[in-house]
């Protein structure tokens, strides 16, 4: 009977802590030799939730339950912490994870042979209390050539990276999904990592 448990316990924890990163086209061979690549986060209109609320939607949901809680002070120091998230902090984490593997040096705005992009495309905010949620986040990463952006060499997928093992604060959502940004990013460094060796 332990062993069932075990084995249950095992087969759960595997499927809540699994990461799904995905090569969809290309491979990361053409990465060897580079020491630089640039990032660009294109933001596009993401979904939010399991009930893919458009950003507006979640945002409106999300205000409503604020006001009605805390009051229109607290909104405003809300929504102020989200915009600057949305702006910097997100594309900053996944930056800080890919940086985890070492091999090469990603940042933004660099002058590199290649450039990194990441589209969110879904966004689940979690939640936090006696247990956390971790928020996660679905994405489509390219590596294109900076020079000539049409040329896509490398198309992966992230399907719903649940955001653990950071340092953030788990608090709000914000943070919540920083730490899925930054595992996101993780991920796809451990891919090229693989790749480079």
């Amino acid at each position: 009977m332990k062993k069932i448990f075990l084995l249950l316990f095992v087969t759960v924890t595997t499927m809540s802590f699994g990461q799904n990163l995905t090569i969809i086209s290309g491979n990361l061979g053409f990465l060897k030799g580079q020491t630089e690549v640039n990032v660009e986060r294109n933001y596009g209109s993401p979904l939010f939730q399991a009930d893919n609320f458009s950003e507006t939607e979640y945002l409106e949901r999300r205000h409503k339950e604020t006001v009605a809680k805390k009051g229109e002070a607290a909104w405003k120091t809300w929504i102020d912490t989200w915009e600057q998230h949305v702006e910097t902090i997100w594309t900053e984490k996944f930056v800080e994870g890919l940086n985890k593997s070492k091999k090469i040096k990603f940042a933004q705005n660099i002058e590199a042979k290649y450039t990194l992009i990441i589209r969110p495309t879904w966004m689940y905010a979690g939640w936090s209390g006696f247990v956390t949620q971790p928020g996660k986040l679905s994405a489509e990463i390219t590596i294109v050539e900076t020079a000539n952006p049409s040329n896509v060499l490398v198309t992966m997928k992230g399907d719903k990276i649940e955001g653990v093992g950071s340092k953030v604060d788990y608090g709000m959502e914000y943070g919540r999904l920083s730490a899925a940004y930054e595992k996101t990013g993780k991920e796809v460094g451990k891919e090229i990592k693989k790749a480079l060796k």
